[in-house]
């Protein structure tokens, strides 16, 4: 049976993100909100939490997982970035945007894209997310909250409630969610590529740079 915590979404009571955090910790999966819609994480070297997401959201090998950074900094530890995508990810991060990126040998193996040593990053700006990153003092490792056979984010907490009460740890209450995911950017090339389009306007990926 999963803990319900009702956060403030724009002022997060410390007490309980300090007691989601310890649950992240201990190996917990976690559902909670972001800027663009609701997520669920583990901590970033969990391999059992990950499987656990893994059969949740019935992905494959193939599927970028996500680190969710504090700022650019921390992004650049876990990721190769050059000149002209730090100017991109300093215009857009914090922000409602998923960016492929070559990963460093900090990234765990198994959140790796199978044939290519790729990973998702982003930075959000939601009060929670940014709480729990500061807490928790690294990475979180990260999927939109989307189950299998559906195509948006589940944004009602009380409908996650009864929906994943058994499938996950912690269910965090900060309001209803957005029903759109991040829009995801792969940096990969020389020129930018939208992979999907979410809530972040995909425009500055698409025009001539």
């Amino acid at each position: 049976m999963s803990q319900f915590f009702q956060i403030h979404p724009e002022n997060p009571q410390a007490r309980l993100i300090k007691q989601a955090v310890e649950i992240i910790r201990s190996g917990g999966v976690v559902v909670y909100p972001t800027d663009s819609s609701y997520a669920v994480g583990c901590h970033i070297g969990d391999k059992t939490a990950i499987e656990r997401i893994r059969r949740m959201r019935q992905l494959d090998d193939k599927h970028n997982f996500t680190l969710v950074c504090r700022d650019l900094s921390e992004l650049s530890t876990f990721a190769k970035v050059d000149t002209a995508a730090f100017r991109l990810l300093k215009a857009h991060t914090p922000g409602p945007y998923t960016f492929i990126l070559n990963a460093t040998r900090e990234v765990p193996r198994m959140l790796l894209h199978a044939k290519r040593r790729t990973i998702g990053l982003r930075v959000p700006s939601h009060p929670i997310a940014m709480a729990l990153l500061q807490e928790l003092n690294e990475p979180l490792m990260s999927v939109s909250l989307i189950l299998p056979g559906e195509t948006v984010p589940m944004s009602d907490p009380y409908e996650m409630r009864q929906t994943l009460e058994h499938q996950v740890d912690l269910i965090i209450d900060g309001g209803f969610g957005g029903l759109e995911a991040s829009t995801v950017v792969s940096l990969l090339e020389d020129e930018p590529e939208v992979f999907r389009v979410g809530c972040g306007d995909p425009s500055p990926f698409t025009d001539d740079l």
